[in-house]
Protein backbone atom coordinates (compact mmCIF):
# COMPACT_ATOMS: atom_id res chain seq x y z
CA UNK A 1 0.00 0.00 0.00
CA UNK A 2 1.29 3.47 -0.84
CA UNK A 3 1.31 6.32 1.60
CA UNK A 4 -1.25 9.03 0.92
CA UNK A 5 -0.02 12.55 0.34
CA UNK A 6 -0.64 15.07 3.11
CA UNK A 7 -3.58 17.35 2.34
CA UNK A 8 -4.37 20.68 4.01
CA UNK A 9 -8.06 19.71 4.21
CA UNK A 10 -9.11 17.76 7.32
CA UNK A 11 -12.54 16.13 7.09
CA UNK A 12 -14.98 16.16 10.01
CA UNK A 13 -17.26 13.39 11.28
CA UNK A 14 -17.78 10.54 8.84
CA UNK A 15 -16.37 12.44 5.86
CA UNK A 16 -13.37 11.49 3.74
CA UNK A 17 -11.24 13.44 1.23
CA UNK A 18 -10.66 11.66 -2.07
CA UNK A 19 -8.54 12.57 -5.06
CA UNK A 20 -10.40 11.28 -8.14
CA UNK A 21 -8.34 9.07 -10.45
CA UNK A 22 -8.22 9.89 -14.14
CA UNK A 23 -10.72 8.09 -16.35
CA UNK A 24 -9.41 5.76 -19.03
CA UNK A 25 -8.18 7.60 -22.14
CA UNK A 26 -8.81 4.69 -24.54
CA UNK A 27 -11.36 1.91 -24.88
CA UNK A 28 -10.49 -1.79 -24.72
CA UNK A 29 -10.33 -1.85 -28.51
CA UNK A 30 -7.86 1.07 -28.59
CA UNK A 31 -10.16 3.96 -29.52
CA UNK A 32 -9.22 7.30 -27.95
CA UNK A 33 -12.02 8.90 -25.92
CA UNK A 34 -12.30 12.70 -26.31
CA UNK A 35 -12.61 14.84 -23.17
CA UNK A 36 -16.22 15.76 -23.98
CA UNK A 37 -17.31 12.09 -24.03
CA UNK A 38 -15.58 10.96 -20.83
CA UNK A 39 -17.70 9.91 -17.90
CA UNK A 40 -17.21 11.37 -14.46
CA UNK A 41 -14.68 9.20 -12.56
CA UNK A 42 -16.02 7.02 -9.77
CA UNK A 43 -12.68 5.81 -8.48
CA UNK A 44 -10.27 7.69 -6.25
CA UNK A 45 -7.50 7.55 -3.66
CA UNK A 46 -8.40 8.36 -0.05
CA UNK A 47 -6.16 11.21 1.15
CA UNK A 48 -7.71 11.96 4.54
CA UNK A 49 -10.29 10.34 6.83
CA UNK A 50 -12.43 12.02 9.48
CA UNK A 51 -12.62 10.73 13.06
CA UNK A 52 -16.06 9.14 12.54
CA UNK A 53 -19.45 9.91 14.03
CA UNK A 54 -20.32 9.54 17.72
CA UNK A 55 -22.22 6.45 18.84
CA UNK A 56 -25.80 6.74 20.15
CA UNK A 57 -24.64 7.34 23.73
CA UNK A 58 -22.16 10.01 22.64
CA UNK A 59 -19.32 8.19 24.43
CA UNK A 60 -17.19 6.83 21.60
CA UNK A 61 -16.54 7.54 17.94
CA UNK A 62 -17.40 4.88 15.38
CA UNK A 63 -14.33 4.42 13.14
CA UNK A 64 -14.70 4.40 9.35
CA UNK A 65 -14.11 1.34 7.17
CA UNK A 66 -11.66 3.15 4.87
CA UNK A 67 -8.17 4.41 5.62
CA UNK A 68 -5.70 6.77 3.98
CA UNK A 69 -4.21 5.35 0.80
CA UNK A 70 -7.17 3.10 -0.05
CA UNK A 71 -8.51 3.14 -3.62
CA UNK A 72 -12.30 3.40 -3.39
CA UNK A 73 -15.29 3.22 -5.69
CA UNK A 74 -17.86 5.91 -4.89
CA UNK A 75 -21.32 6.88 -6.11
CA UNK A 76 -21.31 8.88 -9.33
CA UNK A 77 -22.97 12.02 -8.00
CA UNK A 78 -21.94 11.75 -4.34
CA UNK A 79 -19.81 14.25 -2.47
CA UNK A 80 -18.76 17.85 -2.94
CA UNK A 81 -16.01 18.91 -5.32
CA UNK A 82 -13.50 21.25 -3.69
CA UNK A 83 -10.55 23.15 -5.16
CA UNK A 84 -7.86 24.12 -2.66
CA UNK A 85 -4.26 25.12 -3.30
CA UNK A 86 -4.56 24.41 -7.01
CA UNK A 87 -5.65 20.80 -6.42
CA UNK A 88 -9.09 19.26 -6.91
CA UNK A 89 -10.53 17.10 -4.13
CA UNK A 90 -13.81 15.37 -3.49
CA UNK A 91 -15.26 15.38 0.04
CA UNK A 92 -17.51 12.37 0.49
CA UNK A 93 -19.65 11.02 3.29
CA UNK A 94 -18.66 7.48 4.28
CA UNK A 95 -22.02 6.21 3.01
CA UNK A 96 -21.16 7.45 -0.53
CA UNK A 97 -18.26 4.97 -0.67
CA UNK A 98 -19.46 1.79 -2.36
CA UNK A 99 -16.36 -0.41 -2.16
CA UNK A 100 -12.61 -0.59 -1.55
CA UNK A 101 -10.68 -1.74 -4.60
CA UNK A 102 -7.88 -4.17 -3.83
CA UNK A 103 -5.12 -4.12 -6.44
Amino acid sequence: MTTATKVPVKPLGDRIVVQPLEAEQTTASGLVIPDTAKEKPQEGRVLAVGPGNWDEDGDKRIPLDVSEGDIVLYSKYGGTEVKYGGEEYLVLSARDVLAIIEK
